[in-house]
């Protein structure tokens, strides 16, 4: 059983993260295609985006491992047959609780330790390709627009790299226009993000409610391109991006990088930690539902339902417990909830799935007495 459950829990896990990567792959290959790259830079990105992406799929494709086949078993007899030769619901279920734990095992190990990893250096090539994005759109002879409200203009680029009458438009802010223009300028590689030093030119301020209209020269003057590719300035550190363990013991450092609160970082961890236990939870569910059928030349189409409407209310009491974690961070043993509800649904309808066997037993030994 265990080793069905296990080829099996392979091939639909398979299927899924094909499913979702095809859908993801096609945008993020458009958009690369958009910005110059090549097919190395796209196969390196996904692999990236893989670890999150099986996380995901890993508790799905477990839980229906344990329904198909357990429905198969019921359809060939074979669990009726074990059951009458004395095995309990319980026992019956220890190659699926291993099954579970081994997914769980899995998971875990995608969301406490490989995904953050992946997300990390996710985020350091980003940059790198933001970066030559940005390069790549400083073309001369044409107005440019990389972002709403900002146009960009070179008359010419020398061999040398040196950019010559610049022009620069910022009109995000509503409040009031401002213009670069410089006779020459340099595009310079810093470690956060490229800027470009303009030398002698020109900053026009227009302000739409008096319409004055101030200037100031300078002789060199750095202007970063960060708002050419996000528009924000440089990102914070996200907390997915972050080690478990930092995660657990986040000091000030680690704070200020990713602007979140000890507790919010805390949470972060113990969500990651929450994941493994459902993971190893659905599988015990979908077995344990589908035993309360017995055998029935119908099928067991109605604890399929049941089996897929319980794993439906303990994903809302996951989504329930993680907005009452970002409400309050302190409240982060509330992600626990889901995956320990899940083991109680699983082993009280193993229970109730015990109860009709002692019966039978009961019913067996009062005729024996009898006779």
């Amino acid at each position: 059983m265990l080793s069905q459950l296990m080829m099996l829990f392979g091939f639909f896990a398979l299927v899924l993260v094909l499913v979702y990567w095809v859908n993801s792959a096609v945008q993020l290959f458009d958009q690369l295609v958009a910005d110059g790259q090549n097919l190395s830079v796209f196969l390196e990105l996904t692999m990236l985006g893989l670890p999150s992406l099986i996380r995901l799929v890993l508790p799905i494709a477990g839980f229906i491992a344990a329904l198909y086949v357990t429905n198969r078993l019921s359809a060939d007899s074979e669990l009726t047959v074990m059951r009458a030769t004395g095995f309990s619901p319980f026992r019956l279920a220890r190659p699926v609780l291993v099954f579970g734990l081994a997914a769980g095992l899995l998971t875990g190990a995608l969301t406490v330790v490989i995904n953050p990893m992946a997300q990390a250096r996710l985020a350091e090539r980003q940059a790198d390709i933001a970066r030559s994005a940005t390069a790549r759109l400083l073309q001369e002879g044409q107005f440019l627009s990389p972002v709403s409200g900002i146009t960009v203009y070179i008359r010419d680029i020398t061999p040398e790299g040196e950019l010559r009458d610049l022009l620069i438009s910022d009109n995000r802010d509503p409040e009031e226009n401002v213009t670069y223009t410089a006779s020459s300028a340099y595009l310079v590689e810093t470690a956060q993000a490229p800027q470009l030093v303009m030398i002698s030119g020109l900053v026009q301020v227009l302000r739409h409610e008096t319409a004055l209209l101030s200037t100031t020269r300078f002789e060199e003057f750095a202007y970063d391109l960060a708002p050419l590719t996000r528009g924000d300035g440089q990102e914070r550190i996200r907390a997915r991006q972050v080690a478990t363990r930092d995660l657990l013991f986040p000091t000030p450092e680690l704070m200020e990088a990713t602007e979140d609160s000890a507790a919010e970082l805390v949470g972060e961890a113990h969500e990651r930690i929450a994941a493994a236990l459902l993971a190893a939870a659905a599988p015990l569910i979908g077995f344990a539902t589908l035993l309360l059928g017995g055998f029935s030349r119908f099928g067991l189409w109605r604890q399929i339902l049941l089996a897929i409407g319980l794993i439906i209310v303990v994903h809302s009491l996951e989504s329930v417990a993680a907005s009452a974690m970002r409400g309050d961070p302190a409240r982060w043993p509330m992600i626990y909830l889901p995956g320990t509800v899940a083991f109680v649904i699983a082993a009280v309808e193993l229970g109730l799935a015990a109860r009709p066997a002692r019966r039978g037993i009961g019913r067996r030994r009062r005729a024996e007495r009898l006779a």
